[in-house]
């Protein structure tokens, strides 16, 4: 929907809201006009149904005021003594038009001081689960979000089994552009795997400004732009079109950011021509063949070499995962014979590597040089370049975008150049011949960006033997970004949780005495 729709529909809203409702205000002891007049109503209702002014606020938050708006119609008919759960239920069965018939066909009488508690122990619960979901929603959606490690793209930095807190206030919490979804969950429900939202009505993409900007090099957590999938691994062959807040999140480092010319020479990156330098908590791993003598012992490429997967072992060669420094180390093992370094070269087209076409002959070790586009900044449009940017201009900036030999229209008009509407990026795993990233898929618009992973709050190890070795002990409570051996601030919170407590406990102590 665009924003003059919302309006309209916004507009609509009060006209049924007014219809519905101005006799109760006038038993309220309002004017029949204060019901119609936008936001201006809402907070005299408030007042009505003897409510906090703030709760306004809840009902211009989407998700939130989805789950608002069966609070206040139960409200608004408890304030005119309709109590009953039969009566609760038709106010939410009737999405609120209940209060129609309690406007014009029922004798009601306002309760200025009516009891705000619930008359039962289970109305009790109810409103106390509720308010919880409200809570965790808008901290969920605009604060901070829990997220789980599912791959191994970022191995040796994130591990498969982190459980993350990544925060939505960094780089701009994102308001939600699916207006109608189930709360704190993404985009299918748990168990039956079902869709758990309606693809319409989409509010149009905001973001709420953030105050530091994506830097080069961090970890981000995103939206998949190329998710066609009902949900993340989903094997099928259906195909599923996404809103952008539902498609699948991905965690990878931002090796590029908008303005930057990226390349990457035999697995390296190459930044504006000088080759990246990773933070040194950056692990980047590639495979490796390894070639041994006999008496070698492959167990110790995992134990003693550290690599996260191996493969092979027919005449002693072996696929290995190593990090440059380990790869050196192995070298100088009497056992090997040699260690080479699996690059894929420049040369041949390889159709799944960006941009999937026969004038870019680049591979996942070579590719490049390319353009990160900046918001603003403009490219000339040829033969050449449009590989490069049609979905861009497409996809994510709703253009019209069609290819005639060498001449470029965009909604209907001949290009030759073309200005781009926001920044994009490049993110790649660290674990560079085992991670799906933007080598295969393209950029990342700032629109799918969901946030900073900054803390590593529990890791699970799956393989680990016993609940010892499958809880990493130390990584409980380590942040995700920073420099040097990550240290765990795990026995902070338990003593800062023990002083809580038993400063608890002490006031009220002190005050039953």
């Amino acid at each position: 929907m665009t924003m003059f729709q919302w309006f309209l529909f916004f507009l609509i809203i009060q006209v049924v809201h007014f219809i519905g409702t101005w006799k109760l205000y006038v038993k309220a002891g309002r004017k029949s006009w204060e019901a119609i007049v936008p936001i201006y109503n809402a907070i005299v209702l408030m007042k009505i149904i003897n409510r906090p002014t703030w709760w306004v606020i809840l009902l211009f938050i989407p998700i939130i005021n989805l789950l608002m708006f069966p609070v206040i119609w139960i409200e608004t008919i408890r304030s005119f003594g309709k109590n009953s759960t039969i009566d609760s239920f038709l106010a939410v069965l009737t999405l609120g038009f209940y209060t129609y018939y309690i406007n014009y066909l029922s004798d009601a009488n306002y309760i200025e001081d009516r009891s705000l508690q619930s008359r039962t122990e289970l109305g009790e619960w109810v409103s106390s689960i509720v308010f919880a979901i409200v809570a965790a929603t808008l901290v969920h959606t605009y604060f901070m979000q829990p997220y789980t490690i599912p791959t191994s793209s970022l191995e040796k930095s994130l591990l498969v089994g982190d459980f993350l807190f990544v925060s939505k206030f960094h780089y701009g919490a994102r308001a939600p552009m699916t207006t109608i979804a189930a709360p704190m969950v993404h985009d299918s429900l748990p168990f039956v795997g079902t869709k758990s939202y309606l693809k319409k009505p989409q509010l149009p993409y905001f973001r709420i400004p953030g105050f530091e900007n994506i830097k080069r090099n961090e970890i981000v957590v995103f939206n998949w732009p190329t998710d066609t999938v009902r949900f993340f691994r989903d094997q099928s062959r259906i195909h599923i079109d996404k809103p952008i807040d539902k498609k699948s999140n991905y965690v990878k480092r931002c090796v590029g950011i908008p303005g930057d010319s990226l390349e990457i020479k035999d697995g390296y990156i190459y930044i504006n021509g000088d080759r990246t330098q990773l933070p040194d908590r950056a692990k980047p791993q590639y495979f490796n063949t390894v070639t041994a003598k006999e008496g070698f012992n492959p167990n110790s490429l995992i134990t003693r070499y550290g690599s996260t997967e191996l493969g092979g072992g027919n005449n002693g060669i072996y696929t290995v995962n190593l990090t440059d420094a380990n790869a050196k180390k192995l070298k100088n093992n009497p056992y090997v014979k040699s260690v080479v370094k699996d690059i894929f070269p420049k040369g041949n087209y390889d159709s799944s590597v960006f941009p999937h076409s026969e004038q870019y002959a680049w591979s996942r070790d070579n590719f490049g040089p390319i353009y990160i586009p900046e918001e603003g900044k403009t490219v000339e449009l040829n033969a050449a370049s449009i590989p490069l940017y049609k979905r861009i201009i497409g996809e994510y900036e709703k253009n019209n975008v069609t290819v005639n030999g060498d001449e470029i229209y965009i909604n209907g008009k001949l290009a030759t150049s073309y200005t781009f509407k926001q920044n994009y990026y490049w993110m790649m795993g660290d674990n560079r011949h085992n991670s799906e990233d933007a080598r295969f898929w393209g950029y990342v618009p700032f629109d799918h960006v969901v946030g900073k992973p900054v803390f590593i709050w529990f890791s699970w190890n799956s393989n680990g033997k016993g609940l010892a070795e499958k809880i990493r002990w130390e990584r409980v409570f380590t942040t995700v970004h920073g420099s040097g051996k990550p240290v765990s601030y795990l026995y902070y919170f338990l003593g800062a949780l023990v002083i809580w407590f038993g400063f608890s406990s002490y006031r009220k102590r002190k005050k039953l005495e």
